[in-house]
């Protein structure tokens, strides 16, 4: 991760204002179906969620070669996780750019996957009956965020009960990335990565992208001090965003000098 300390200070000494670019955004290679949503870092490579396709891939993080493709039962993919043997896959709805499928969503659900095999272990609807975007698994739990009660709630894995619920005050929240004690949270229509502690929500620090000049912010995760987002393309809608990033994979190096 960047230090944060020196992030800061590094913003105030050179007088950037709210809005202004305050970071380095350095293109890392394209996703292999062109509609990235969703990030999960592991050392074994990047997992990506296609948003169309509805594949799983898993990135070389050096080259963006595949190492592995999943086919799964998810739709309108918008969030993945991976943690205790499974892939989790948020299913924000029924599918966008591709022909229905039986099995797509209806509303938001979290599709359990075997990583292997693709196959569909369980289906748990989203807690608030909402959409449903980020996800990230933390020690045998689940964190996700849902809409209707604009939170990111964690819930057991196992029979997904709620856990706990951290209260957000901006909109669309999408990628999740794990940094204790707090939860960095992609807000895409404010272009805004905001470090939210992880008990009640207090927001604990605070990137901004810069619309039209930086890729569109959809999934994020963090690998090695670093935060990594994607453009997936498609704004609300399902419509094509027009981005000249569309499909890109990004890592935020620095602040701007």
């Amino acid at each position: 991760m960047i230090d944060r300390r020196g992030f800061l200070a590094g913003l105030a000494a050179a007088g950037l204002a709210r809005g202004a670019r305050p970071v380095k955004i350095k293109k890392m290679f394209r996703s292999p179906d062109g509609h990235p949503n969703a990030l999960e870092s592991t050392p074994e490579g990047l997992w990506v969620g296609e948003q169309t396709t509805d594949r799983a891939y898993l990135l070389d993080w050096k080259t963006g070669s595949v190492l592995k493709k999943v086919d799964t039962e998810s739709s309108n993919t918008s969030g993945i996780a991976y943690g205790g043997g499974f892939l989790w896959m948020s299913a924000n709805g029924k599918a966008v750019g591709r022909a229905p499928r039986p099995t797509d969503a209806k509303s938001g659900e979290i599709v359990k996957v075997d990583p292997e095999t693709g196959r569909t272990v369980a289906r748990y609807p989203v807690p608030d009956g909402g959409g449903v975007h980020g996800c990230v698994y933390v020690d045998g739990a689940l964190w996700m965020t849902c809409f209707k009660w604009k939170a990111i709630v964690q819930v057991d894995a196992k029979d997904f009960h709620v856990m706990h619920k951290i209260p957000i005050a901006l909109t669309r929240p999408h990628g999740l990335a794990w940094e204790p004690p707090g939860m960095w949270v992609m807000f895409s229509n404010d272009y805004v990565i905001q470090k939210l502690n992880v008990k009640d929500g207090r927001v604990l620090d605070e990137i901004k992208l810069t619309k039209g000049h930086d890729p569109d912010p959809h999934g994020m995760d963090l690998y090695e001090k670093h935060l990594y987002y994607c453009d997936a393309g498609i704004s609300p809608g399902a419509k094509d965003s027009g981005s000249p990033n569309a499909g890109w994979i990004v890592r935020i190096e620095s602040p701007a000098v």
